[in-house]
């Protein structure tokens, strides 16, 4: 989710229409040994003297607790959420910070209980929406070493409770996903090396359980466009892959256009360059309908929209109940996610999806009944299609200062989807 703004009900619509991924389910492969890395390929060129050159330890690669592939790695996770409106808080004053503004949009920094707790209830795995450039000189890209250092302690808490960790370059003010354009290509190119060559070498030392995303959520809508993501997602792994040592083999994420997979059936005409064999997933997000799933308020286009699902519509407040986007839309969307990429063996992350608790509906229990069906049956379907599913959450399902679970119901219906319950 783009944030840009603090609310999960305030997304932006501009990703919602189509975004997901599925189809059958693919037998779990046998793990491999990590093959030896072809030549590492040339960098994407960086504008002359734009930024320094940050990969200045590259190590030989080491496959030293690296031996799953993509496939392999995918095939462990069955519940995934994100840590959201956190280390992706953005605070716009007296930038570059040399103090952390996670805290800056509500939420308390992450503790390794918090992790524990996501553990404990049930998550494989954790995405962190991460933002860099507050933290970065706006001359040399140079990120601040205490962000650097705050994020290698919160992925370490991760692997303390033996989860998988997706770290990612979120919204960040929105320097690359507002900028998928031939005129700023060469500019996002610049800062997409600089600040991975420094992400890279820093966290280098972790084993598999962390894997690194790209971007977030690309304004990409035209071939043109595609292009250009194309480019930034090729230096992403240059970048990655030049530090050596575990990066070798890392697992990498990258974002289809507009996190939409109707959209990558035709934009999505090639696969990046990567000389580690199987070590790429790409990820897309669903928030469909965005009147169930985003509105807070009634709109010009659209009202919000509280009950979803055929065995869910209000007769109190018929005005109320979803008209597109139910059960079929889901099947659709995970079903071309599978035939694009999961039964072609890459593996489908859908980094985000989710939908709020409202207390405004008439028929409140019935809203509240059909919002677990949605959570439940989008990611029963997502599984059922070799999709990893990670819900978008920004402290509403457990408190992040008591861990004490806030929407039982919700948390049920993630656990039955999963097979966990």
């Amino acid at each position: 989710m783009r944030i840009a703004r603090r609310l999960f009900i305030l997304s932006s619509l501009g990703t919602v229409a189509g975004c997901g991924g599925g189809g059958s389910p693919t037998p779990t492969p046998a793990p491999t040994p990590a093959p030896t890395p072809a030549p590492t390929p040339t960098p994407t060129p960086t504008p002359s003297g734009l930024y320094p050159n940050y990969n200045t330890s590259p190590l030989a690669a080491d496959a030293t607790g690296m031996s799953s592939t993509a496939a392999v790695l995918a095939s462990r996770i069955k519940l995934g959420i994100n840590i959201g409106n956190t280390l992706e808080a953005v605070n716009n004053n007296d930038i570059p910070h040399a103090t952390s503004q996670e805290g800056w949009w509500g939420n308390p920094a992450i503790t390794q209980a918090l992790v524990n707790k996501y553990k404990e209830l049930g998550f494989d795995a954790i995405r962190l929406p991460c933002s860099w450039d507050q933290y970065s000189n706006a001359t040399t890209a140079k990120i601040g070493d205490f962000w650097l250092n705050r994020v290698k302690d919160v992925v370490q808490y991760c692997i303390n409770a033996d989860m998988h960790v997706l770290l990612n370059i979120h919204w960040d003010g929105g320097w690359l996903e507002n900028n998928v354009k031939p005129d700023k290509k060469d500019a996002v190119v610049a800062k997409q090396k600089a600040f991975w060559e420094q992400i890279a070498t820093h966290l280098r030392d972790f084993d598999e359980r962390l894997m690194f995303a790209s971007a977030n959520e690309p304004n990409c809508d035209t071939a043109e466009q595609m292009e250009v993501l194309f480019a930034y997602h090729q230096t992403f792994i240059d970048a990655v892959r030049s530090t050596g040592g575990k990066n070798a083999y890392r697992v990498l994420v990258l974002q289809l256009p507009n996190t939409n997979t109707d959209l990558a059936k035709t934009l999505w005409n090639k696969t990046p360059v990567d000389p580690a064999a199987n070590r790429l997933m790409v990820e897309p997000h669903y928030y469909t309908p965005p009147n169930f799933c985003i509105l807070g308020e009634d709109v010009s286009w659209g009202r919000m929209h509280y009950y979803w699902g055929q065995n869910y519509h209000s007769l109190i407040e018929p005005d109320r109940n979803c008209t597109f986007g139910e059960e079929d839309a889901v099947d659709d969307h995970m079903a071309l996610a599978n035939q694009l990429f999961a039964s072609k063996g890459v593996p489908v992350v859908l980094g985000e999806y989710g939908a709020p608790r409202r207390n405004t509906p008439l028929d409140l229990q019935l809203h509240l009944d059909s919002r677990a069906h949605w959570m439940k049956y989008v990611t029963q379907k997502a599984l059922g299609n070799g999709v990893i599913p990670f819900l978008w959450d920004t402290g509403d399902l457990i408190d992040r200062g008591t861990y004490v679970t806030r929407d039982q119901q919700g948390l049920n219906a993630l656990l039955e989807a999963a097979g966990k319950k």
